[in-house]
């Protein structure tokens, strides 16, 4: 069955989770509250799924004074058609699994090792996102933020992982960040926009995604709070 709204599927796991991380870090509260109050978006009509498959992924947000994030590095593979790209862990819905919301939790868990039901705490949705090449799975993402403890690490758990890093937001929203990537495609080259990491390109969906993250994203409101 399609998944309900996206944040009816938070539920009260959200709040219980949330108060904990409140204790000893207010930045999240704030995080939270920027998420929840994209009401246009939160209300819209989700994608249609016709006949693509569902799939979820976790942006994980470090509590460290810098706040981070976590991104996987994909093992090189033929069978894969992200093989070697920059990614935030996730993966396929499982029909045991209850919702999209245990989708990212469970891949995210199988990748890297964070288990983000015992230590994570759920800061909303952002906006689903579809792939549109037409020599790519069809798939629509539902991507989760979520918020784990300062001392929270993660390693290479699956084979289908390369590596695993933390970047410093403030490192993602630099203007110096920003650039662009060619791409070669079957019809030929093309050029995306890209972030710039760790020597890497991060383009195509985890772009999108982390584009619309950083449009939520409270900056100037957690630069003002900082760490409690």
């Amino acid at each position: 069955l399609p998944d309900p709204g996206p944040q009816t599927d938070l539920g009260s796991r959200n709040d219980r989770g949330l108060m904990s991380l409140l204790e000893t870090d207010r930045r999240f509260g704030v995080m939270s509250e920027a998420l929840a109050s994209r009401a246009s978006e939160r209300n819209a009509p989700r994608a249609q799924i016709g006949e693509r498959l569902e799939t979820a992924v976790s942006v994980v947000v470090r509590a460290r004074d810098n706040l981070d994030f976590l991104l996987i590095k994909r093992a090189t593979s033929e069978r894969d058609p992200w093989s070697g790209h920059m990614a935030l862990p996730g993966g396929r819905r499982e029909p045991t699994d209850s919702g999209l919301l245990q989708t990212a939790e469970r891949e995210t868990l199988e990748e890297t090792g964070v288990d983000l039901q015992r230590v994570g705490s759920p800061l909303g949705r952002l906006n689903d996102v579809a792939t549109a090449g037409p020599h790519l799975p069809k798939l629509l993402i539902a991507p989760y933020v979520f918020g784990v403890p300062a001392d929270t690490e993660a390693l290479v758990a699956s084979h289908e992982v390369e590596r695993v890093y933390w970047i410093p937001l403030d490192t993602l929203r630099s203007a110096d960040t920003l650039t662009s990537v060619e791409i070669p495609l079957p019809g030929g080259p093309r050029m995306f926009p890209s972030y710039n990491v760790v020597g890497e390109h991060i383009w195509g969906l985890t772009h999108r995604i982390l584009a619309h993250f950083l449009e939520v994203y409270p900056g100037s409101e957690l630069e003002k709070l900082g760490s409690t």
